[in-house]
């Protein structure tokens, strides 16, 4: 395998996953634009990881992607912000496929096959130099508020469908944005421990595994017959 093929099988492995299915198709313009800003955030990631975030501008985005500097202005207002958007673009996904589920399904098993949907490609070991370079990408501070930011779109996000799987609201029960709040965590705890392994290992393994481990320590630390207190009503 060449580098050139290690490099872009990791950039899919940590962002270029398939999109959920939707009983609303998208029509060719809605399709189009989500294509191009999928080139372009992993345009981004790409050359961020070969030659560095600081030394990538938007025309060299652009070009990759093949679009025009003019073009990646329509979509995101800097490198920073395509190279967040892999992760938010996940998360819409994760909330579309939470909300096309069976509906007799049990809500842990629905958002856990959600957000595992997602992570279906990750099944292998990156290259080690790249996962490091990978990493000095990530922990770049002025990529920390960009990311931020897209961590609290993206709970909100799936608190939504949570509440949408649920029939209630969020601005009258706070569960779903709980709820959300500990997959993400999950979630980010999975990528931190992959984005650390030495010898790099898979990351779909490690999403399921910290899944896993949230749900047996929910049983382990609350007590069975815990419920609402008197007088909680969300």
């Amino acid at each position: 395998m060449t580098s050139a093929h290690v490099l872009t099988s990791s950039v899919e492995q940590l962002a270029h996953c398939p999109a959920a299915p939707s009983d609303e198709p998208l029509g060719l313009r809605e399709r189009k634009k989500a294509a191009t800003r999928q080139a372009l955030g992993e345009a981004a990631m790409r050359l961020a990881i070969e030659h560095g975030l600081d030394s990538v501008l938007v025309e060299d985005i652009a070009e990759v992607a093949g679009v025009s500097p003019r073009t990646f202005n329509n979509y995101f207002a800097s490198k920073y912000e395509a190279i967040c958007a892999l992760q938010l673009d996940r998360a819409l996904r994760i909330g579309d496929e939470l909300r096309a589920r069976p509906p007799g399904e049990p809500l842990w098993d629905s958002v856990s096959q959600a957000v595992l949907s997602q992570f279906a490609r990750a099944d292998f070991a990156p290259d080690g130099a790249w996962i490091s370079r990978l990493r000095l990408v990530i922990t770049t501070p002025a990529l920390a508020g960009e990311y931020l930011k897209v961590q609290g779109v993206a709970q909100y996000h799936l608190a939504a469908a949570i509440a949408e799987r649920l029939g209630t609201r969020l601005e009258t029960d706070m569960f779903p944005r709980i709820l959300a709040g500990a997959v993400s965590a999950a979630m980010q705890a999975a990528l931190e421990r992959w984005l650390q392994s030495d010898p790099p290992v898979p990351l779909a393994p490690l999403v399921r595994q910290s899944l896993r481990r949230l749900a047996e320590g929910m049983l382990h630390v609350v007590p069975a017959e815990a419920g609402a207190q008197p007088g909680d009503t969300s």
